[in-house]
């Protein structure tokens, strides 16, 4: 018979010695290390446990739920991209007389390298934790379970170990030839694993314990999908005020049975090993760019979202390793996502993700599209879903400059170099038809109907035009060095010139016909009646009267739907300070407390003051939404503008999401809806913190660090250590009292030039020796030494 007595194999083996091997306490490693409880009201929310080959998506509260709208209800479980694994597991105990599942816990915790549930089982008189880590560089999956025994005498259980497989394909499988098949499993009482395979792929997992099992039996599946269900049962003795602990491993393999196997046994007999490197990684990723403030929620957060871009990391066999948008709906590759995280990446010092990405996006690009215009989507199959919005190919282009300047590798400029230039003939040729250098087609709004002359497109467009022009000087290109700064300089001006509205005080949605914007507003107040927003259908009726009445021929500028987009001229510098500031204190109108709506004519007058949960359609929407990337991308038009209060104002409402719902975590949108880990989230830290407030402009390949601190007012005292720039360090101790301000400077190279640019001040003190000159409103410090101490003195 498959199904057996629970209480007749308790008696079977009554003590747990002759049949287990000795465990290592993976607590040893996880209480000695930093973690951020979660609150009680979210256990029923996800969380995610992450390496680069696997990570896991369950419960807080120890299930794993059908959840996921891109594959439905599959995006859950346990992932070796580009296939799952397992729909989840679960472990339930038995006294003879009640059975529990360990599945509802009182408590979540979690740590950069993994996590903990509690449960809390009274009439048992036990509490077990679990904990989960996933190896780096390595296709395995440790759980461990710890029972404690909090009676005077000895408890013997049975343990049922349920595992749900399904060995299926990522998204677009199919367009790649990855076809799902039925499962097969089979127990091997030899090892006492299961081997279970997809019947027609050499796709397969083996999982199995410390204990030895005392039966074994297989069912169909329980959740969605080709998978099967087994079960493995083990008897446990807990001595009196005591505890024991049960660890199981799951091991994969796209290659074969043997291959799987081997793998299972490195993790089995190395996993502490495993876990200490793990954690040493994460405390390595912890130093760099190590932020001190007196705002510790906000010290926290950035600390944490360095770890998040780690969980983001996917290698791929056969495609590449890079960072995936977020988690658990876009576990794949995307441009601009990238274009976004990656400036953020290098900021933090995590330099080789950041290559290892532009490599796999460029090469990519390459495959779908070999006329310089960088994808969107591509799942980690190899499929792409979308060739490339518009903004994504000057993107690129802003992206490749950028990261030059952090790591100063010319070889780097050079193998990009031909698809920066493809890239922007490719914009100029193929997509701005009426050669007004406003390119045509849909950059980050996608709103049906936007793919006209975009606001986001055009800055963008703008700065890749300047980026490729000081690209080409650096690699001696002077050619297209004149050429691009021409068209950079023309771009900026037709921009302030053309998009303005000085009417709404803003910079326009989109630039277009009559009959495009009257499709477009008609939309957009169903979309606003829908919402019950009441203020933005009286505008956008006003609007629609205003554009019958005043018939037009010609492409005129729209300020229509006030997505966050309009503020990328402030975001990329391009506004003329007069139309900044209009437009940034316009902006302050489609706020939340935790930033930026998405689109402006979702906000709603009466509310949007309290704390509290986005209220998501049932159908994934972002309708409605106030997400992390547009407050970001305010925080830094703020600073761009010397407006450095205002920005940590932004920064501190994005920073009410963190914690919020996944600890240790911010979710895309704000509060707690859409993916639980995202990637771009950096980009609206590291920026302004590492380059706007702390000033640091690097120029690796001429070993020269620039330091122009902008601090906010808040902020008396702060540090920033360990900021990596080429194969040089630095770190800045800012210090701020009544008339003097005071900045330390220590690097870790001797042989760069810094520079640092302070206000001019009435007097000024070196401990070092510096040479000295005024440029504009600033004192210009340069120094070849490994420390710098300046003060300047206000009257």
């Amino acid at each position: 018979m498959k199904v057996y007595c629970w209480i007749l194999c308790l008696f079977l083996v009554g003590c747990t010695s002759d049949n287990r091997e000795s465990d290592f306490q993976l607590s040893s490693i996880f209480n000695t290390s930093t973690f951020i409880d979660g609150k009680e009201a979210y256990l029923n929310s996800p969380f995610v446990t992450a390496g680069d080959r696997v990570y896991m998506v369950g419960q807080q509260d120890g299930s794993f739920k059908e959840l996921g709208w891109h594959i439905p209800d599959e995006m859950g479980g346990v992932w070796a991209h580009p296939i799952k694994l397992l729909d989840g597991f679960q472990l339930r105990i038995s006294n003879g007389y009640e059975t529990l599942s360990l599945d509802n816990a009182s408590q979540f915790r979690n740590y950069p390298f993994g996590s903990r549930q509690l449960f809390s089982l009274e009439s048992l008189d036990i509490t077990v934790e679990r904990f989960q880590f996933v190896p780096q560089d390595f296709e395995g999956l440790v759980v461990q379970y710890v029972f404690k025994n909090t009676t005077n005498k000895n408890q013997h259980f049975n343990l049922r170990f349920i595992a749900d497989v399904d060995l299926r394909p990522t998204w677009l499988g199919d367009e790649t030839g990855l076809v799902d098949t039925p499962d097969v499993a089979n127990f091997d009482k030899t090892t006492g694993l299961w081997v279970a395979k997809d019947r027609k792929n050499p796709w397969f997992v083996t999982y199995g314990s410390t204990y030895e099992a005392i039966g074994n039996a297989k069912y169909s599946a329980k959740y969605k999908g080709k998978g099967l269900r087994t079960v493995t049962d083990y008897n446990m003795e807990i001595p009196k005020n005591n505890e024991e602990s049960i660890t199981f491993f799951v091991a994969s393999s796209l290659v074969s049975r043997e291959d799987v196997t081997k793998k299972f046994n490195q993790l089995k007999d190395d996993y502490p090993q495993f876990l200490q490197a793990k954690k040493a990684r994460y405390v390595g990723l912890g130093t760099k760019s190590k932020l001190t403030i007196p705002d510790k929620k906000l010290q926290e957060a950035f600390e944490w979202l360095k770890y998040n871009c780690d969980w983001l990391v996917q290698e791929v066999p056969g495609l590449g390793k890079g960072m995936t948008a977020g988690i658990p709906d876009y576990p794949w590759f995307f441009g601009v996502d990238s274009e976004y995280a990656l400036k953020g990446y290098a900021a933090i010092g995590q330099f080789e993700t950041v290559k290892s990405t532009i490599k796999l996006i460029d090469s990519m690009s390459k495959v779908a599209n070999d006329n310089g215009r960088i994808i969107h989507e591509m799942s980690t199959n190899g499929a792409v879903f979308n060739k490339g919005n518009v903004n994504e190919t000057p993107q690129f282009v802003s992206l490749i400059w950028e990261v030059y300047k952090w790591i100063g590798d010319e070889s780097f400029l050079e193998n990009y170099y031909p698809t920066i230039l493809t890239g922007m003939e490719w914009i100029q040729n193929e997509k701005d038809k009426n050669q007004n250098l406003f390119p045509d087609g849909f950059g980050m709004m996608e709103i049906h109907g936007l793919d006209s002359e975009m606001i986001d497109v055009a800055c963008y467009t703008q700065r890749a035009y300047e980026d490729t022009s000081k690209i080409a000087s650096e690699l001696g290109d002077s050619l297209n060095a004149n050429k691009y700064r021409n068209l950079s300089e023309q771009l900026k001006t037709a921009i302030n010139n053309e998009f303005w509205s000085e009417e709404d005080g803003s910079f326009a949605d989109f630039i277009g016909t009559d009959i495009q914007a009257l499709k477009l507003v008609d939309d957009a107040l169903v979309r606003a009646d829908t919402l019950n927003k009441p203020w933005s259908v009286e505008e956008l009726k006003l609007l629609k009267e205003k554009i019958i009445t005043t018939t037009s021929s010609d492409p005129s500028p729209f300020v229509l739907h006030h997505n966050w987009v309009v503020n990328t001229p402030m975001e990329m510098g391009i506004a003329d300070s007069t139309k900044a500031i209009t437009a940034l204190n316009t902006a302050t109108q489609y706020t939340n407390p935790f930033g930026m709506f998405v689109t402006g004519i979702d906000r709603d007058e009466t509310a949007g003051t309290e704390i509290s949960s986005f209220k998501g359609s049932k159908i994934f929407s972002y309708t409605g939404a106030v997400m992390t990337l547009p407050t970001g991308v305010q925080v830094i038009a703020e600073n761009n503008y010397g407006r450095a209060d205002k920005a940590l104002e932004y920064l501190k409402r994005m920073t009410n999401s963190f914690s919020f719902a996944f600890p240790g975590s911010m979710y895309e949108v704000s509060p707690d809806y859409g993916m639980i880990t995202q990637a771009w989230n950096i980009y609206g830290y590291a920026i302004p913190i590492v380059q706007q407030f702390f000033g640091i402009q690097p120029m690796a390949s001429k070993r020269t660090i620039t330091i122009q601190p902008k601090m906010p007012e808040e902020w008396d005292v702060a540090s920033l250590e360990n900021v990596q720039v080429g194969n040089n360090e630095i770190s800045i101790y800012f210090k701020r009292v009544e008339n003097k301000l005071e900045l330390h400077v220590l690097e870790a190279d001797h042989d760069w030039t810094l520079k640092i640019l302070l206000p001019k001040g009435s007097d000024y003190e070196s401990f070092d020796e510096v040479e000295v000159k005024t440029m504009g409103d600033n004192i210009l410090f340069t120094s070849h030494l490994p420390e710098t101490r300046i003060i300047v003195y206000y009257h």
